[in-house]
């Protein structure tokens, strides 16, 4: 295995543990809201300006629709249109879109960071989607819209909008 293949693997390892703990903690915080104990939020406040605020709720509130949408058409096997949503709204294609760049310059460099994944994780989404067309096996491109999903987890997990 050469070295950029080992720093790689070490890094998904580490995101992947990041992504679990993260999980593992807002799961904690849901069950001591439900039991009635005082919840504390200890996600990193990130503060937008009014409009670039609502301006990148309705973003996450469009991301969470295409995800729905990406299912649909796979649940339809539609892998081509899951593959073209998947770019054009969520993958690096998308950027434009959504105005990442007026946006990121607000945001915290991890919070930069899990974005910017997120995006290059739909882009790989739709190639493996792509690719299920060919093969007939869904279950790459399934693994892969999940490693979007848990971009989405991640970030939310860690910071707030404020």
């Amino acid at each position: 295995m050469n070295r950029n293949m080992t720093v790689s693997a070490i890094m998904a390892g580490l995101l992947a543990s990041g992504i679990n703990f993260a999980a593992a903690g807002q799961t904690q915080q849901h069950m001591a809201m439900e039991a009635g104990a005082p919840s504390q939020d200890a996600r990193e406040a990130v503060e937008f300006p009014g409009r670039l605020r609502e301006h990148e709720l309705a973003n996450m509130r469009d991301h969470l629709s295409t995800l729905a949408q990406i299912q649909l058409a796979l649940s339809r096997n539609d892998v081509d249109e899951a593959a073209k949503l998947a770019e054009n709204r969520l993958g690096m294609s998308s950027f434009g879109l959504h105005g990442a760049h007026e946006v990121a310059k607000y945001m915290p460099k991890g919070m930069q960071d899990i974005g910017s994944e997120m995006h290059r994780a739909a882009s790989r989404f739709a190639l493996q989607a792509t690719s299920a067309g060919a093969t007939g096996d869904i279950r790459p491109a399934l693994a892969a819209l999940a490693a979007v999903t848990q971009q989405c987890v991640a970030c939310h997990a860690a910071y707030r909008l404020k």
